[in-house]
Order: C-alpha cells, then sequence, then structure tokens
C-alpha cells in the first residue's frame, strides 16, 4: 500500500509518485571524485525494495564530496540489509512466518520483533485500518508487475476475508517468536518497511556528520537540516487526478521530518467507471473508497508510512482525528468527492497553489 509527493530536483519512480527537491544552487557533478567546496550539492540515485532511491546531500567543513558518497553507499547498502530481512519476495524471516501459519511459532530477530510490534500498534491506533494480514488477499488484487485489469469476484474476497485480521498475528517477546494462528494467512510488511528503511539510511547520513540531506525510497522521504542558503527543503504535494505528473496542488515547507504520500492513482485501474487501485481496505477486502490521495507529515518516516495508509482507508473525519492524537503528525487529505482536507498541525504552513483536478 503506498504513495506520492513530488518534493521539487528529482524524477519519479515507477511505482512512486515523483518527488522533487527545489534548488537554486548549483549541482554537482554526479561523476567528480575531488572534494568540492562546502556547500556544494551531491546527489546518488540507485534501486531497492522494488522502487527507486534518491539521495541529496551538501558538502560542509565535517563532510566533503568523498565523505558524502561512502555514506550514500552505506545507506544503499542499509536499505538492501532491511529489505533482505522484511521481504515476501525472498526467502526472509517473514516468508518464515507466513510458511509456518498455523504451525509452531518462528524464531525471529530483535529488529523484526520490534517493527511487527509497531505494525499492531499501528492496527490498534487505526481500529483495524493498518492491518500487515492484508497480505492474506495476495495474488486476488493485481497491481504490479503482474496487472490484470479484472477486479475479483466478491466471492473470491469473502473466501478470505475471516484470514484478514491483525490479531491472527502472535508475538512472543521473552522467547523472541512471532506465529500466525490460522493457516492461510500471510503478512507483509509492504506498508511500513520503505518508511523503516528510509529512517536507518537517515541514521547512516547522520553518523557521518551530514547536516544537509534527503533520503527517498518512493513515496517515503526524510529530510535532514536547510540548504546552505539557509532555506527549507520544500515539498510539494501531485494533483491525484491530474494527467500531468508533475502537477502538484500545495507545497509545504519540510525540515528534519518525513513525508509520505498514499495516493490511489499510480497502481490503479478503471472499470466501469469504478476506479481499483492497490489500497485495500481489511475490512471489506476492496479497495478503500474514501480518499484520493493523503499526505502525512510526521517526525520519522516509519510513522508517515503506517498513517498514511491508515488515514486514506479511514477517511476524513475518522483520519484527522488520528493525526491530531499522534504528536508532531500532520495530513493533507483529498477526499472521494475532491474536498480538500488540512489538519490542524499543517495550517498556517501548507500554501495551496491549486485546486485538485477533478475526475474518477
Amino acid at each position: 500500500m503506498r504513495r506520492s509527493l513530488l518534493l521539487l530536483a528529482l524524477s519519479a519512480c515507477p511505482s512512486h509518485p515523483s518527488t522533487e527537491v527545489r534548488q537554486d544552487l548549483p549541482s554537482a557533478s554526479t561523476t567528480a571524485t575531488s572534494a568540492v567546496p562546502v556547500g556544494q550539492k551531491i546527489t546518488a540515485e540507485d534501486t531497492a525494495m522494488g522502487t527507486h532511491l534518491s539521495f541529496a546531500a551538501f558538502t560542509s567543513a565535517e563532510a566533503n564530496e568523498g565523505a558524502i558518497r561512502a555514506a550514500f553507499a552505506k545507506s544503499i547498502a542499509e536499505i538492501r540489509r532491511v529489505e533482505a530481512l522484511m521481504t515476501t519476495w525472498h526467502p526472509s524471516e517473514i516468508t518464515r512466518i507466513n510458511d509456518a501459519a498455523g504451525k509452531d511459532p518462528v524464531p525471529i530477530s530483535q529488529e523484526t520483533q520490534d517493527l511487527l510490534a509497531e505494525a499492531i500498534h499501528a492496527s490498534v491506533m487505526s481500529k483495524g485500518a493498518f492491518d500487515i494480514t492484508f497480505e492474506s488477499l495476495h495474488g486476488l488484487w493485481k497491481f504490479d508487475e503482474d496487472l490484470d485489469a479484472h477486479p475479483p469476484s466478491v466471492a473470491d474476497v469473502q473466501s478470505r476475508l475471516s484470514l484478514v485480521d491483525y490479531r491472527h498475528l502472535k508475538l512472543d517477546a521473552q522467547k523472541h517468536t512471532a506465529s500466525l494462528d490460522k493457516a492461510g494467512v500471510r503478512i507483509g510488511l509492504g506498508g511500513i518497511a520503505k518508511g523503516y528503511a528510509v529512517d536507518r539510511a537517515a541514521a547512516v547520513l547522520d553518523a557521518a556528520k551530514i547536516t544537509s540531506f534527503y533520503v527517498q525510497a518512493g513515496g517515503d522521504l526524510f529530510t535532514r537540516g536547510k540548504k546552505p542558503n539557509g532555506d527549507g527543503w520544500q515539498a510539494g504535494i501531485r494533483d491525484p487526478r491530474s494527467e500531468n505528473k508533475d502537477h502538484y496542488f500545495a507545497l509545504l515547507p519540510v525540515s528534519d521530518h518525513a513525508f509520505s504520500t498514499a495516493g490511489d492513482y499510480e497502481r490503479s485501474y478503471i472499470v466501469g467507471n469504478v476506479r481499483y487501485h492497490h489500497i485495500i481496505d481489511p475490512h471489506t477486502g476492496f479497495p478503500a473508497t474514501a480518499s484520493r490521495s493523503v499526505t502525512i507529515y510526521a517526525p520519522t518516516a516509519l510513522l508517515a508510512d503506517e498513517i498514511d495508509d491508515a488515514v486514506f482507508i479511514m477517511g476524513p473525519k475518522d483520519g484527522l482525528e488520528l493525526v491530531e492524537s499522534i504528536d508532531g503528525v500532520g495530513a493533507v487529505i483529498v477526499d472521494a468527492k475532491n474536498n480538500l482536507w488540512v489538519s490542524k498541525r499543517l495550517q498556517g504552513k501548507v500554501a495551496i497553489t491549486g485546486v485538485p483536478t477533478d475526475g474518477i
């Protein structure tokens, strides 16, 4: 479940809306290896976790170009380590838990235990709107490389819906084990792992004494500090119905915060004037219908990642109630009727630059 944001200077990835960073200073050559002046912008790109990775940082007295490039490489390695730990595409602790559904508990690392505990906490906070057992519907909905514009039948969805309930996941903190109490239940961390990986990558850059940077994995993004000229980073929120992927309707300054956007437009198809998309409501087993786009502003990428889908599914009224209950979290929502909602913490900060385009 996921995405979209436009942070004004990088290009979009196939699976996430575009993100760009506004930059008024000249960029450094991406091939140079020598030290560069203080305040020079260094960038890097790569792929991991099925999405596009983007990095930018400014040199300083503490971190020259060589130090920054080395930190970028370590950040990418850290993201890939998280991917290997939590993927469902290759053998991992998560696949071992899924393979043992209805059987004995599976030993897990402290890191996986902590993240699964956070996922359960998010499910409780959102009254089940966030639920990693949505993976139990795997194969019914096809929005990725296997895109198939044929919705499953109600009967097929109903046959698996009892498997979608975060309470099927049992953690034993003392024994460091996880189990699924019913055969057929599966978990997937697609709604939380990228945010966690971005936070881990940002921690690598912090440790390298880089004080002005951003890290992006698809639609999950974290920024640190300000640009050398004193300007803060500024994010633009994409218009969910515009045919122009670079068209955004709002701007929001961001520093030392994360953004994550859940949108119904990147991985979707339309059948009979109905839009079907990848953000599945765990209560119904069908795509959520209350929102078109939800952008979350939060202290960490992990928190932003887990909250955006929940708010999208809950809708603006209940979703904003959840947002306001969490310290440091704000939201910009385009609801199903194209109405715009801005949480209290972002009022006076977000600049509305246009009206979201209407459409199916």
